[in-house]
């Protein structure tokens, strides 16, 4: 890569980091500004780049981890505070709690440059399929952003504002919002297909934009009670295409990180994904042995732990967007949760999760075809075991948690037999005493 490149991919990342990153600033005579950043071809490229590589650091940890905790995917193995308060988790989780600050504000990040992107893109003399890359690939990782937020905060910000007045929506408002930057991300590459001169300078064929946007949208249609839009989504996903984050000496895998680096793990994996006994997994599952090494111990507060595997013991391995059985899992859930349920459909859709043998990511739980019962509740029931098993460490756990009615906590600090010990995180301190449109805490 040429020097000037480099640079400026450096530069956008100094910019990327400085946005809303403290009170005091202070003039620095080699970063870019704004207006170097996104006036040129050059420079709006690098932030896309940016923006994607602040996603995939810092966004994934804090998006991963935080809920892990929360929803017993994970116990913690540290004495650091914010993890003891976490897993402590009730009524008492602090405001100032340095996940649940974090989690906020880089997605608030990712937002921000999102915008500054697609607002700009069209001010720059590029090529038709490089502009509505840049405008797709914005778009689509606001929408990653928002729906985040949506997953782990009662209300939330879909639009910043430069003057800290940003206004709350709800949930179901965000979950809109999400759905329609991903069909607006749709549109712009179906008119004008991305350009090799951005995939080259941006996603290096690592993501599959298109793909990416209706898995997303299968996600989102999902989560916001669309079923028949997030099963049209998902049977237009191919599912031996794949999207991940790419790792490497410099910016290592996230979740690496916290688990294996330097022999100090902030936390492990909780034996049986987390998930009560009544879940009764098959040790035949691969998805056991692809996710979790048997360690037999426990942790401080007394939670059996594993150590962990899958696209996490290794420094530089890659993190996949989404994974492809998720779709199978959102065709089952849809089909049940739909005023006339499809039960033979859900259940066809299950048994492509449990027969699976040739996953791209070899995610395969190689067993044999669903035997229980045929009620609405059971096969609900099937799906989220196989949500945990298939998408652990996703990010996904709390919005599953209370999507399937599971026990709501009871709000009592430190009740480490909870399956849960919050349905959403108050909002950080940080926003609150700079946003007057911060909404009262959730009670838990």
């Amino acid at each position: 890569m040429k020097k000037y490149m480099i640079n400026k991919i450096l530069f956008a990342f100094i910019f990327i980091w400085a946005l809303n990153s403290c009170d005091t600033d202070f003039e620095n005579p080699n970063s870019a500004t704004a207006d170097e950043t996104f006036s040129s071809r050059e420079g709006i490229l690098a932030a896309a780049v940016g923006m994607q590589q602040l996603y995939s650091t810092s966004g994934i940890r804090w998006m991963v981890e935080t809920p892990a905790i929360t929803t017993r995917e994970g116990g913690i193995t540290t004495t650091f505070q914010n993890m003891i308060e976490l897993e402590d988790g009730g009524s008492a989780l602090p405001n100032f709690n340095g996940n649940i600050q974090k989690l906020w504000s880089t997605m608030l990040r990712v937002i921000k440059v999102s915008e500054d992107i697609e607002v700009n893109a069209t001010n720059i003399n590029l090529e038709a399929g490089s502009q509505s890359g840049l405008i797709a690939h914005a778009k689509l990782f606001k929408a990653l952003a928002i729906g985040c937020l949506a997953q782990n905060y009662e209300q939330v910000i879909v639009q910043t504002n430069n003057d800290n007045m940003a206004d709350f929506v709800t949930r179901e408002v965000a979950f809109e919002t999400v759905i329609t930057l991903l069909n607006e991300a749709k549109a712009a590459i179906t008119a004008d297909p991305i350009s090799a001169e951005f995939t080259n300078s941006v996603t290096l064929g690592n993501i599959n934009i298109p793909n990416t946007i209706n898995a997303l949208l299968a996600r989102y249609n999902l989560f916001n009670g669309n079923y028949t839009a997030a099963i049209s989504a998902a049977n237009d996903v191919d599912l031996s295409s794949t999207s991940a984050f790419v790792y490497d000496s410099q910016n290592l895998n996230p979740i690496w990180s916290r688990v294996f680096l330097n022999g100090a793990p902030s936390f492990k994996p909780r034996d049986n994904f987390g998930l009560p006994v009544e879940f009764i997994f098959d040790p035949a599952d691969g998805r056991l042995s692809f996710y979790l090494v048997p360690l037999d111990e426990t942790n401080q507060n007394g939670l059996p732990i594993e150590d962990l595997a899958g696209f996490f013991n290794v420094n530089t391995g890659s993190i996949p967007l989404y994974i492809p059985d998720e779709m199978n899992l959102i065709i089952a859930e849809a089909n049940l949760r739909k005023s006339s349920p499809d039960v033979v459909a859900a259940i066809a859709a299950i048994n492509e999760v449990l027969t699976d043998t040739d996953d791209p990511f070899l995610i395969n739980a190689n067993l044999a075809p669903y035997a229980g019962d045929s009620t609405v509740d059971a096969l609900l029931d099937e799906v989220y075991k196989n949500r945990r098993a298939e998408l652990f460490l996703t990010g996904l756990s709390l919005e599953d948690s209370r999507r399937f009615n599971r026990p709501t906590p009871s709000g009592t600090s430190m009740n480490f037999g909870e399956e849960r010990n919050r349905n959403f995180y108050p909002y950080p301190d940080t926003e609150r005493n700079s946003n007057p449109n911060t909404p009262n805490d959730p009670n838990i």
